[in-house]
């Protein structure tokens, strides 16, 4: 939980006993108290049965398991209470007890219960205030639930705006009717990026995101005072009620307070003092109900770990864009020889994944022929996307004056690669198609590194993937005197071969075939269709949910009837 040494002093220094059970009914932790009311040392009590080890009957006999409230408790996950019951000491006597017991969550698994007892034998006339000091106990743990859930909800993203939503709905109406967040940039700036409140009421401020004015100098009024390094603030009615002295940021922070009836407000730092990012207000319009000392605390302890989200979102989202520059800078434009067609698409990973090293590239050798390459660098991070850099123009390079078969150009890389990049392994398919420009015939003749297999889609709505030529990933056969495989498939007049990366067909809880079959069907269906319309719709209708990015390359010849236009066109030119 949040906070674990400050909040373990707290109960142990409690005078109400406390006692935390696991889910089979096993005592885990008791505190001081609980020792001195039980008169059992905590090293005793430990793992012992609680019901078998305390709970007795009038007669000092151990009830039936099926009538204990608190083991009903237990399998039932709820909070529950009893007034009455009698717990065994280690000296023999029976005591009568108060005792509340309230669920224990850690990211949504249930871990057991925490029960708060108290001594009432002969004791009636103080069981009010008991009962009282109980209530406010199983507050203060639905506190620590709340930071805790808090903690593991934002961790679950990436993205500022993801997690400004989320805490948010976090928070309004579970602790506030209204909540705003306000960024400070690098250069002083104050913006509001986020206003949360009830549906339905002031729904202008509910989207409400603007550039604050700037804080004017000597201001102290309580958003600039957070802003600026101070310690978190509690409002009582009075002062958000009235005029907001000083800068004219503190002016618009006030009108929004009074615009939405604020009758107590708590303002907190975003971060920690050394790197804050921001403040967050929370409001409450209702005079009965006020924030208190124990809510400061609560919501100061939520600001720190919010600034820290938002700090590693922002780290994050620079990283990625820098990224995305990259491999965006490094697809060069595609060749369009002759009469055949590419087109290809780059598609960076969802929101809140982080960026990966797939590329495409197609260009014309020395000698004329087209290489079509398709790749992807291990890993998922700046590290793979700079990888991904180098191997590109190591490959360009290597293969731009070999006339071999590709093959051999992708084992001079495997050679090559652990000297001049940091690349550790990576998987590619190289291939080269082969043929005269204009009137062909075409052969393709390709090698794969462990990648997935190239699909070919020709005429008559056929669709075939080419599983030859696969060899090990780059990286994995290094000091071995094995060649890579080559294969060569002839293409016919009016096809269409797509290259790819996993990104397309991977998704989380499905196999691989089941991805593979996906593609082949929605690329039959788009066969016809031009080539910019087949990558977009490929894209759109291959399911979303992958954590990879996805490269998309695509080569298609012309069909016999442009073959024919296509000779009597290049011959008429040749003549001229």
């Amino acid at each position: 939980m949040a906070e674990t040494g400050f909040w373990q002093q707290v109960v142990e220094q409690l005078s109400t006993s406390v006692m935390v059970v696991d889910p089979a009914g096993r005592i885990l932790a008791v505190n001081p108290a609980a020792e001195r009311l039980l008169g059992l040392a905590s090293a005793v009590v430990r793992g012992k049965d609680a019901h078998e080890l305390l709970h007795r009957d009038a007669g000092g006999g151990t009830p039936p398991r099926e009538r204990c409230p608190l083991l009903r408790a237990l399998t039932e996950r709820t909070a529950a209470r009893g007034e009455g019951d009698r717990y065994l000491r280690g000296d023999g006597r029976l005591v009568t007890i108060s005792w509340s017991a309230s669920p224990l969550t850690d990211g949504g698994s249930f871990q057991g219960v925490a029960v708060l007892f108290t001594d009432v034998t002969g004791d009636h006339g103080t069981r009010r205030e008991r009962a009282a000091y109980t209530s406010a106990l199983e507050d203060l743990n639905e506190r620590l639930t709340l930071v805790a859930e808090i903690t593991d909800v934002l961790g679950q993203t990436l993205e500022t705006d993801e997690a400004l939503a989320r805490l948010g709905r976090l928070l309004v109406p579970r602790v506030a009717d209204w909540a705003a967040v306000d960024f400070r940039s690098g250069s002083g700036q104050v913006h509001r990026v986020a206003v949360t409140g009830p549906v339905g009421r002031y729904v202008a401020l509910e989207g409400m995101r603007e550039r604050l004015p700037d804080p004017g100098e000597g201001d102290h009024s309580p958003l600039v005072h957070v802003l600026n390094g101070g310690d978190p603030l509690l409002l009582d009615g009075v002062e958000t009620a009235s005029p907001s002295p000083g800068s004219p940021l503190a002016a618009v922070h006030g009108d929004f307070l009074r615009a939405v009836g604020a009758t107590s407000a708590i303002t907190v730092p975003l971060g920690s003092r050394r790197q804050i990012t921001g403040a967050l207000t929370l409001v409450r319009t209702d005079p009965a109900h006020p924030f208190d000392s124990g809510d400061l605390d609560v919501v100061s302890d939520i600001g720190r770990r919010v600034g820290l989200v938002i700090d590693n979102a922002r780290r994050f989202g620079r990283q990625r864009a820098v990224a995305e520059a990259m491999q965006r800078n490094l697809l060069a434009p595609l060749p369009q020889p002759g009469r055949l067609r590419l087109a290809a698409r780059y598609q960076p990973a969802p929101a809140g994944s982080q960026v990966g090293g797939d590329w495409y590239d197609a260009f014309e050798l020395k000698d004329g022929t087209l290489a079509l390459v398709i790749g992807d660098v291990v890993g998922h991070d700046l590290t793979a996307a700079a990888g991904m850099a180098q191997l590109h123009g190591i490959l360009r390079s290597m293969a731009w004056d070999h006339t071999g078969p590709p093959g051999s150009v992708v084992d001079r890389l495997d050679d090559a690669m652990p000297a001049i990049t940091t690349v550790p392994m990576a998987t590619l398919v190289l291939a080269r198609i082969e043929g005269h420009p204009q009137t062909g015939p075409w052969t393709l003749r390709w090698t794969s590194a462990g990648h997935p297999p190239p699909l070919l889609l020709t005429p008559g709505g056929h669709a075939q993937y080419l599983e030859a030529g696969q060899g090990l990933v780059l990286g994995a056969q290094l000091g071995t005197d094995v060649s890579r495989p080559n294969a060569t498939r002839s293409l016919p007049p009016g096809s269409t071969l797509l290259l790819y990366t996993d990104g397309l067909i991977e998704l989380p809880g499905s196999d691989l075939d089941t991805g593979l079959g996906r593609l082949r069907r929605h690329a039959l269906a788009l066969a016809d269709a031009p080539l910019d319309t087949l990558c977009d719709q490929l894209l759109a209708r291959m399911p979303p949910g992958t954590t990879d990015d996805v490269a998309l390359l695509v080569l298609r010849l012309p069909a016999d009837d442009q073959l024919v236009a296509g000779e009597a066109w290049y011959g008429s030119e040749a003549g001229r």
